[in-house]
């Protein structure tokens, strides 16, 4: 108990001088005081330049559009992985269930895979396929856990052979990543911004090294078709950079970290079916004497081979001066802002026995109320990076100048990287309904170059 009170300890003032480790990193906040003069003045494309617009290229490609469900409760299955059996092309359902993915009209014969946590894997021929209004039923699988055996009865003795194994299951060798990142903010229920890129990434090995990842923007666009913000000119920083930083099996941080894990209770809640592969499901969540502020989720072990798999956590805000210090970089003078909450997915794929980087995901919630009003404001901020192609042979490390840092502003930057004729190519992940019609726009187009 010592031990643990001295690590504690050294953490927590660890914690006080710079709590921006890793993932608490994720939603740094400009909150700046604008009018809304200023914003109306703001410039907007006319709508064919719009989010989603496409001109014609030599590009040939199949659209499939539909919505996956769970077969029992037939509610919709959010943020399900879809993609093309033997590739890296993929995208992943939004938060109604819904997909649109696009692929190469010479791919013949092959299939399209639809996988998500606790769902058997289902497997379709593109040909069985429609190109509009798919609607896919995913079975919920389970297995008890006395019906297993597992290698220890104990999680955290499960979470420390998961981390030996790190060099053995994750690549030793460079890769270089290309992934569609999404950021979006909400003003209540109205979207106020949505930016896009596609990235390139230098994804360095998993061995003990000094190399950084690192990532920079290929292409980018961001929509004019959203609602004006009001009295608050609300930024997300650090977006590109913060989700590589959530690679938590490179990044351990705050979660992982062999430091932390004595910081946190863990048990075995039972197995499930990733990718039709038997994981074991951790809970976590921080210790009754930890005051400072860290998190609670679920922690995913592949069964055969001891490889992280995912982790779905979130952090503890019952200290809301703490967690407030630790995202809002700066606001009016007369506005109070209080952190909501803010969750986090990391997600990985098995390819050819290697375990790599496949989806990420970041949402946080603030409440923002002027001083002597009656009404306040819930913004609601979300980060999506989907892996969508892998290169093992031709690695280039570019420049650190040019990569993204932690003080990137993404809709200030895209702008620089537009280029309307190249998203004729690209899966896209749908947002919510709000900017649904400009995702119809897309479709029309491609209808038009089938």
């Amino acid at each position: 108990m010592k031990n643990i009170s001295k690590i504690y300890h050294i953490m927590k003032a660890r914690i006080k001088k710079n709590h921006f480790l890793y993932v608490v990193a994720v939603a740094l906040l400009f909150l700046l005081f604008a009018f809304i003069n200023l914003m109306a003045t703001a410039s907007t494309l006319p709508p064919d330049e719009a989010i989603g617009a496409v001109s014609a290229d030599t590009v040939k490609y199949r659209a499939f559009t539909g919505k996956v469900i769970d077969n029992e409760t037939k509610e919709p299955v959010v943020f399900a992985s879809i993609y093309l059996e033997g590739s890296n092309v993929g995208t992943v359902t939004n938060s109604d269930g819904e997909f649109l993915l696009k692929i190469p009209l010479a791919t013949k014969g092959v299939k399209i895979c639809i996988s998500h946590l606790s769902y058997k894997n289902l497997f379709i021929d593109t040909e069985q396929m429609d190109k509009e209004k798919n609607l896919i039923y995913l079975e919920p699988v389970k297995i008890p856990i006395q019906e297993v055996t597992i290698r220890s009865t104990d999680p955290q003795e499960i979470i420390y052979m998961a981390l030996r194994k790190r060099t053995d299951n994750y690549s030793r060798n460079p890769v270089m990543l290309t992934s569609f990142y999404r950021e979006t903010i909400k003003q209540n229920r109205n979207y106020v911004a949505v930016s896009e890129a596609v990235l390139d990434i230098y994804k360095s090995p998993y061995v003990q090294t000094l190399e950084a990842d690192r990532s920079r923007i290929y292409k980018g666009r961001k929509s004019q078709d959203v609602k004006k913000m009001d009295t608050v000119f609300f930024k997300l920083q650090g977006g590109p950079y913060n989700a590589l930083m959530l690679d938590v099996v490179k990044n351990p941080g705050e979660v992982l970290s062999e430091e932390y894990i004595n910081l946190y209770d863990y048990s075995f809640s039972g197995i499930n079916y990733i990718d039709d592969r038997e994981t074991y499901v951790i809970d976590f969540k921080q210790k009754s004497y930890v005051t400072d502020p860290l998190y609670k989720g679920k922690i995913y072990i592949d069964a055969e081979n001891l490889a992280f798999t995912g982790i779905d956590f979130n952090l503890n805000i019952n200290d809301p001066q703490l967690v407030n210090a630790m995202f809002i970089r700066k606001k009016p003078a007369g506005m109070k802002v209080d952190v909501l909450g803010a969750n986090y997915l990391t997600k990985y794929r098995l390819i050819d026995n290697t375990w790599y980087l496949n989806y990420v995901r970041l949402e946080a919630s603030f409440k923002c109320k002027w001083e002597k009003k009656l009404f306040n404001s819930v913004y609601s901020t979300m980060t999506e990076m989907a892996v969508t192609d892998m290169d093992l042979d031709s690695i280039t490390r570019f420049k650190y100048k040019e990569s993204a840092k932690i003080s990137d502003v993404l809709a200030e930057q895209v702008n620089q990287f537009e280029d309307p004729e190249f998203w004729g190519e690209y899966n896209i992940i749908k947002p919510d309904e709000s900017i649904q019609a400009a995702i119809e726009k897309i479709s029309r187009k491609l209808k038009k170059r089938l």
